[in-house]
């Protein structure tokens, strides 16, 4: 586990809905959440605090070693949209990414 996203940045337009087809090639579970960064980043405190804890969102997509899996997600407006792993100590070991949403 290299605990990154590859690729790291996404360029989309708004308006556009992107499926992402997303593999864990690694040895652990992670996730792929996106959000604002302080979402994420308290998620991933919530998540240290309650080891094991499950959920579902249509925002995020779990995966074990070797799983692959499907978010679909619509883009309404330009901006920054951040993508990170909230499995505790991924997020803080540099399991994060960003799309760019241009107008």
């Amino acid at each position: 586990d290299d605990m990154r996203f590859t690729p790291e940045h996404i360029e989309v337009q708004a308006g556009e809905t992107i499926r992402f087809v997303v593999r864990n090639s690694g040895q652990v579970d992670h996730e792929m959440v996106l959000g604002q960064m302080a979402e994420l980043q308290a998620h991933a405190l919530e998540m240290r605090a309650n080891p094991g804890m499950v959920h579902a969102e249509p925002n995020q997509l779990y995966l074990q070693p070797g799983q692959q899996g499907e978010l679909v997600w619509h883009f309404t407006t330009a901006g920054k949209v951040d993508i990170a792993c909230t499995i505790p100590g991924h997020l803080e070991a540099g399991m994060v990414g960003a799309i760019n949403v241009a107008p």
